[in-house]
């Protein structure tokens, strides 16, 4: 029994420390904003749960930390927001969408400053 949970856990850390591996270091590549515009937005990944960076034009990237973990965001790697302006600010609250047999509404998160990175090759 003990052999089992022993493993379990180990995997589980394996997990974490594989996730953690995925996300490339980034280094500030000037001062963090409040907004970026919507028009620009090319491409976001989700690194984590706490983690998005956002691909616009010209191959600038901004990384969001969010102030808090948003719960499956990690697992499920996409998300919706709604806003009235023409540019996605650290105001602004994304939702967590889970695939199921259609598109559903899951945890609804804040967002945090754009930080201006560039990020390590791998």
């Amino acid at each position: 029994m003990r052999r089992v949970l022993s493993a379990i856990v180990l995997l589980f850390a394996a997990s974490v420390a594989g996730a953690r591996e995925r996300i490339p270091v980034a280094t500030p590549a000037g001062p963090a904003v409040p907004c970026i515009p919507l028009v620009q937005i090319r491409e976001t990944r989700v690194r984590d749960d706490r983690t998005i960076d956002f691909v616009l034009n010209g191959r600038k990237i901004y990384r969001n930390t969010l102030p808090y973990a948003c719960p499956s965001l990690g697992f499920e790697q996409r998300f919706s927001y709604a806003t009235s302006l023409g540019q996605l600010c650290s105001t602004d609250i994304i939702s967590v969408l889970y695939q199921a047999p259609y598109l559903t509404q899951g945890a609804s998160c804040g967002l945090g400053q754009f930080q201006p990175v560039t990020l390590s090759a791998r």
